[in-house]
């Protein structure tokens, strides 16, 4: 897919997984807007990366707050005055102990993270994907939502509610052109450690570039009934 007339919205652009989109959907042609706290780290990943900066907007959120949000959309839509793609992709993890011993605190910036972003950017963004009556909006998720591990209750409810939100938004753009879909991981592998270290551990981890991949999939026209899906991203172990 071309993607020269496109606008790609990513957020948590500085790590492992937003780096590898940011190269990638630039390589094909799109326009950027790369969202993080950290405009230093912003400003090193459009240099490391070479990016074309007529064709990229670099902006500082704290997405838990939609005041912040508000104006990043505003820059946004002022630079290129139309959005196509959004890469949520604003990612942490919280866990450790077991619930009895858990403090409300951590489960508490587990929602923040992962499900108040999810709201405000879709709040805030998908208006403009509706204009265009094209787009796509993406989050990448885990197994552990319906699988959860002992110790890992604040980011197993914190996806959990992000996935609720994000299958509930699917089922209110149908038919408007715009999709939602779920990408799910076990892990990112930034380091590609399934291939340079193989071990039974880091078998069903997924590269950046498989997960990107899957992002193209579903940018492209022939996805345009693909709306609400979880797609597994592992099962490659053994």
């Amino acid at each position: 897919m071309n993607f020269e007339n496109k606008v790609v919205l990513i957020t948590g652009a500085t790590g492992g997984l937003g780096k590898v989109a940011a190269r990638e959907m630039a390589a094909r042609g799109a326009k950027l807007a790369l969202l993080s706290r950290n405009l230093d780290h912003l400003n090193a990943l459009v240099d490391e990366l070479s990016l074309n900066r007529n064709h990229t907007l670099v902006y500082s959120a704290d997405l838990t707050d939609p005041i912040a949000v508000d104006e990043a959309a505003e820059a946004i839509m002022k630079r290129f005055t139309r959005l196509d793609v959004i890469l949520h992709l604003v990612g942490g993890w919280v866990g450790g102990v077991s619930v009895s011993d858990l403090d409300p605190g951590d489960v508490a910036q587990m929602i923040n993270q992962h499900v108040w972003t999810t709201f405000h950017v879709a709040q805030k963004f998908i208006p403009h994907l509706l204009a265009n009556h094209w787009g796509r909006f993406m989050v990448v998720s885990a197994p552990t939502v319906t699988s959860p591990r002992p110790k890992g209750a604040p980011y197993a409810i914190g996806k959990a509610a992000q996935q609720a939100l994000v299958l509930t938004l699917a089922q209110e753009l149908k038919g408007t052109g715009v999709t939602a879909n779920i990408l799910s991981v076990k892990a990112i592998d930034a380091s590609h450690a399934r291939e340079n270290d193989p071990s039974p551990r880091n078998a069903d981890w997924a590269t950046p570039e498989e997960i990107v991949a899957a992002m193209f999939y579903l940018c492209s026209e022939e996805t345009q009934l693909v709306n609400g899906a979880i797609i597994p991203i592992f099962g490659g172990g053994k």
